[in-house]
C-alpha cells in the first residue's frame, strides 16, 4: 500500500472566507435535506385533521394540499392560491346547494331540520331561508330564476315563482304518490328532470311509510308524529325512477329501478346531449340489490327518450369506493361528483372525471360530501355541502349553465 506523505512545511494554510463557509454550510444543509424525508403537508388525513375554520391558522401558501391532481390535465383547473374554506357548520345533513346569480346567494337544504339555509356572497352571512321546507333535498334555479325544490315529506317537486307563490310541478305518477323526490335539473328544452329514490322514507330525513309499507313493515313507526294536521301519508307504491316534467306539464317515467337502481344525482353535459346519473345504495325497505355506487351516462334524445346506456365510472379510487351523489358539469364537460367514502378518511369530498370517464382530480374534505354546485358572481367557485357543513373553493373553470 502506498503511503501518502504530506510535507507540512510546504503546505500553505489559508483562513477560509465567510463566503466559502456559508457555501459549505449550504451544501451540507442541501445534502441533509435530500437525505431526510420531508413531512407531508397538512391535510384531511393528518392526525389531528387540519382546521378548516375561517379563523384557523393558514394551511395554504401555494396550492391547497387537499386539492389533488390525479392527471396532469387537472392542473389547469386549480387556482394555486385558493384554499378550501368551511363557510358554515351546524346542519344535521346538508344537501341540495343552488346558486342564485341575480341575488348572489347560495341556498341549500338542511334535511332533518326541515329548513333551507342561505349564504350571502357580500358578507358571508348565513340565515334560515325557508323553514318547514317539507324536508327538502335537491334544489336548483331554472333559466327564469325560479327555485325548484324536491320535498321528501310531501313527496313532490315544487317551483317557487318570482311573485312568491308556489306551484306543485309533480306529486304523483299514474295516480300513485312519489317516494321522495331527490335531485332536479332543468334541460335546455325547458323540461325538469328529477330522481325519485326512497331515501325520504327514513325517519331521520322524511316520512316513513304507513304501516305495512317497505320502510315500516311492522307498523311500529307513526309517520304522523310531529307533522301538521292533514298531511298525506301513504305506503310506497312506485319503483325508484327517473322522471321528466314536460313544459306542458306532462310527467313521463324515463327510467326505473330495473335499469338504474336507486337513481340519485343527475346533471347534463354542456350541450345537453348527455345525461349523467348516479346510482346509489339501498334505501329504506329496499329488497333488491340496490345500486353499486356508480355513474351512468346516456344519450339524450327528443322528449323523454334516452339511449346508449353505459357505465361512466365505477367511482373506485385507490381501491376505495367513493360513492357518487350530487353532480355538476363544468364548461369543458368534466363531471364534478360528490364523494361518499364513509369512514375512509381522505376519500370523502369530490371526484372529478373528464368526459371520457377518466379520474383527473380530487378534493378532500373532512366530512362526507352529499352535493355540490358552481356559484359566485363568475360561477367559478365550487360550493360543497358535506354532512354538517358548507365548504367552498375557487376553481379555474365555470359551471355549465345555471344551477
Amino acid at each position: 500500500m502506498r503511503q501518502l506523505r504530506i510535507n507540512v512545511a510546504e503546505t500553505k494554510f489559508r483562513v477560509p472566507s465567510r463566503r466559502a463557509i456559508l457555501a459549505g454550510a449550504g451544501a451540507v444543509l442541501a445534502f441533509a435535506t435530500r437525505a431526510v424525508a420531508q413531512p407531508e403537508p397538512a391535510s384531511t388525513v393528518t392526525n389531528p385533521p387540519r382546521d378548516f375554520r375561517p379563523g384557523a391558522s393558514p394551511t395554504t401558501y401555494f396550492t391547497d394540499p387537499d386539492v389533488i391532481t390525479i392527471d396532469p390535465s387537472f392542473e389547469r383547473y386549480i387556482v394555486p392560491n385558493s384554499a378550501i374554506r368551511r363557510l358554515w357548520t351546524g346542519a344535521l345533513w346538508a344537501e341540495g346547494p343552488a346558486w342564485n346569480g341575480l341575488g348572489r346567494f347560495l341556498i341549500w337544504s338542511d334535511i332533518p331540520n326541515d329548513r333551507q339555509m342561505r349564504w350571502l356572497e357580500e358578507d358571508g352571512h348565513v340565515s334560515v331561508f325557508r323553514s318547514h321546507s317539507g324536508n327538502s333535498n335537491g334544489n336548483t334555479f331554472d333559466r327564469q330564476g325560479r327555485q325548484i325544490s324536491c320535498e321528501h315529506i310531501t313527496r313532490r317537486v315544487v317551483r317557487y315563482e318570482l311573485d312568491g307563490s308556489a306551484t306543485i310541478l309533480a306529486d304523483s305518477f299514474d295516480g300513485k304518490p312519489f317516494n321522495s323526490p331527490n335531485d332536479v335539473e332543468q334541460h335546455a328544452d325547458g323540461s325538469y328532470w328529477f330522481t325519485d329514490p326512497p331515501y325520504g322514507g327514513l325517519l331521520y330525513e322524511g316520512l316513513p311509510d304507513e304501516a305495512g309499507g317497505p320502510s315500516n313493515p311492522q307498523g311500529r313507526l307513526n309517520p304522523r308524529l310531529g307533522q301538521p294536521a292533514g298531511l298525506r301519508t301513504s305506503q310506497r307504491a312506485l319503483p325508484s325512477a327517473l322522471y321528466r316534467i314536460d313544459p306542458t306539464g306532462r310527467i313521463d317515467q324515463v327510467l326505473t329501478d330495473a335499469q338504474v337502481p336507486n337513481p340519485n344525482g343527475l346533471c347534463f353535459s354542456p350541450d345537453h346531449e348527455t345525461l349523467y346519473l348516479s346510482s346509489t345504495g339501498k334505501g329504506p325497505g329496499d329488497t333488491g340489490p340496490g345500486g353499486k355506487g356508480e355513474i351512468y351516462a346516456f344519450d339524450v334524445g327528443t322528449g323523454a327518450i334516452l339511449s346508449n346506456q353505459r357505465r361512466f365510472s365505477d367511482c373506485v379510487v385507490d381501491g376505495v369506493k367513493c360513492s357518487p351523489d350530487g353532480m355538476r358539469v363544468d364548461v369543458d364537460g368534466n363531471v364534478w361528483s360528490a364523494s361518499n367514502a364513509g369512514r375512509a378518511v381522505g376519500y370523502n369530498g369530490v371526484t372529478v372525471w373528464n368526459p371520457q370517464g377518466k379520474l383527473i382530480g380530487r378534493i378532500r374534505l373532512p366530512e362526507v360530501c352529499g352535493n355540490l354546485t358552481f356559484g359566485g358572481p363568475k360561477r367559478n367557485r365550487l360550493f360543497m355541502t358535506a354532512s354538517q357543513s358548507l365548504y367552498a373553493v375557487y376553481v379555474n373553470t365555470q359551471g355549465a349553465g345555471p344551477a
